[in-house]
């Protein structure tokens, strides 16, 4: 990938790594532990992400 990204891609880039945070202990507690984990989560690794 480029060292000088656009402000657009940058900003689409934030919103899938503040995507790829597990879920909040209160959401899990809330929720009965129904809600365990995060099916949008992403290994750097693995997946790629369409930008």
């Amino acid at each position: 990938m480029a060292a000088i990204k656009s402000s657009s891609k940058k900003n689409r880039l934030m919103k899938k790594m503040k995507q790829n945070t597990s879920v909040p202990a209160w959401v899990i507690v809330r929720t009965n532990r129904k809600v365990r984990r995060n099916p949008k989560i992403r290994q750097w690794r693995r997946s790629d992400v369409e930008v």
